[in-house]
């Protein structure tokens, strides 16, 4: 039942990633279901929608984990941070403009554990000294987050190119010195 349900899901990132408008039929004809299966794992279009958000809060929760432990100084965990978010930044770019519509509300409640995660390490930062202070943590981290978000949305190709530009990007946005944000995103792989 619970593989059925995760093809659903990973279909319907799919389908939304191509037609953001797309309904439950197309996600059920995509997973080769009838569209009783998909309303028996989902009851509505929303609820498949923040099942979505819940796997990516999920899954960026453990990166942020991961990568906040890991390191000690906060802009080599951002760096870190951003070169394990690139891959799910570009499976789960569609909820960056269903977040947009309807689902706004639901989607930005969801990831408030995230947002929270990443205010702090933003002070972190501010306090040593590694981040500008030109803006308050909290939406600091929101502003250089959703770039990375709007630059995997402008780079389909997964290019290396991308995850390069999407770490100076932010850096730069969280007033990481030009020198010293080059230096951190010449050192990533």
């Amino acid at each position: 039942m619970s593989d059925t349900r995760e093809r659903i899901l990973d279909v319907a990132l799919e389908v939304l990633g191509k037609n953001p408008d797309a309904g439950m039929a197309d996600i059920a004809s995509a997973a080769a279901v009838v569209r009783r299966t998909v309303y028996g794992h989902f009851p509505s279009r929303s609820d498949l929608v923040l099942a979505l958000t819940q796997r990516a809060v999920s899954e960026l929760v453990a990166v942020l984990a991961e990568i906040t432990a890991a390191h000690e100084a906060a802009d080599e965990a951002w760096v870190g941070f951003i070169a394990h978010l690139w891959p799910l930044a570009h499976r789960y770019r569609v909820l960056v403009v269903l977040r947009r519509g309807q689902y706004g509300e639901a989607i930005h409640s969801l990831l408030g554990p995230v947002e929270r995660t990443l205010a702090d390490l933003v002070e972190r930062g501010q306090d040593r000294g590694a981040f500008g202070r030109h803006l308050p943590a909290d939406v600091l981290s929101e502003v250089a987050f959703a770039a990375v978000f709007a630059i995997a949305d402008n780079d389909l190709s997964h290019g290396a190119l991308g995850v390069h530009a999407a770490t100076m990007t932010s850096l730069l946005m969280l007033g990481v010195p030009e020198a010293r944000a080059k230096s951190l995103v010449d050192g990533q792989p």
